[in-house]
């Protein structure tokens, strides 16, 4: 009875107030979901899957899986992006596909300023059998929502160096409203996608030759929504293992653990506590990251986490 308690709170507040973004611990890694100026920042291709199961255990607890993929285009000052997202939380399940295209500045010696462009398309599906409908004559829940479609736009600035970035982005600059028709024809607001607002940054210290040590914040500002704000920090050691620990406002403490496996592949993994009244339904939050990248020299790179 809680666990179904808990999911309608949940659910109220994802179909009253806002299509919400997708929430990620690993943001560090997969700046490309919400910044399109992070296209081809990498300088090689670059291929992310993601797969996030959030609190375990609760029915119909959100999922969010992700396939991305951005390069920079030749010797140019181009970089493209493209984006594959399905994000579920009981009835609902969004797909979301992004094109993405950044255009990059050297600023200084160090420092480069890239400003990116996306356009993408929301695919909103809504299953209102999967609920216990308590008032059959709710206009709300008579009929699906199948498979609607709405075009957005986004934009974004990354300013960033090898050791250290800042950045901003809007990722669905349009207020798209979803809407359900009831048997007697009229109309209701479903959801509304509002604008989401992000401000990342960090930082990295040389803490030895072995050791590399990056603080990162992410803030999220949604009209209508709690301030949210993740920060990060995590430690590489000899290039080949990444352990560190976050916290998000009011929400959750987190782990993270990376490896390198080779110097095309890397693995990590987030694990996520809650921190309010959540952990009462659920054992918390595991998501697994997968990164192949193709370098054109036999150099490695310069270890980076962004």
């Amino acid at each position: 009875m809680k666990k179904t308690v808990t999911l309608v709170i949940v659910l109220i507040s994802v179909l009253s107030y806002a299509q919400q973004d997708a929430q990620f611990t690993n943001y560090m890694y997969n700046t490309l979901s919400f910044n399109p100026a992070y296209a081809g920042s990498r300088g090689t291709t670059s291929i992310y899957l993601s797969q996030r199961s959030q609190w375990v255990g609760l029915d119909g607890a959100p999922t969010t899986n992700v396939l991305s993929y951005h390069s920079p285009l030749g010797s140019s000052n181009l970089g493209i992006g493209v984006s594959f997202l399905n994000d579920a939380i009981g009835p609902v399940e969004e797909n979301l596909v992004s094109l993405d295209m950044s255009y990059t500045i050297q600023t200084s010696y160090d420092y480069k300023l890239a400003f990116g462009l996306r356009a993408s398309a929301h695919m909103l599906n809504v299953d209102f059998t999967q609920l216990n409908i308590f008032n059959p004559g709710d206009v709300l829940a008579q009929n699906n929502i199948n498979n609607r479609i709405s075009p957005n736009l986004g934009f974004g600035v990354f300013w960033y160096s090898d050791k250290s970035y800042l950045g901003f982005s809007i990722p669905n600059l349009l207020e798209t409203k979803h809407i359900n028709k009831g048997l007697n024809s009229s109309v209701s607001a479903v959801s509304k996608e509002r604008l989401h607002y992000h401000l990342t940054a960090g930082y990295i210290f040389d803490l030895s030759q072995d050791v590399l040590f990056k603080p990162a914040v992410l803030t999220k500002i949604v009209s209508g929504s709690p301030l949210q704000v993740d920060v990060s920090a995590n430690f590489q050691l000899y290039k080949q293992f990444t352990l560190g620990a976050s916290y998000r406002m009011d929400a959750a403490v987190s782990f993270l653990a990376g490896f390198q496996l080779n110097r095309n592949w890397l693995l990590g993994y987030a694990y996520d506590f809650d921190t309010n009244n959540l952990s009462t339904y659920n054992s918390g939050s595991h998501e697994v990251f997968l990164r192949y990248e193709v370098f054109r020299t036999d150099k490695v790179k310069s270890p980076r986490f962004f």
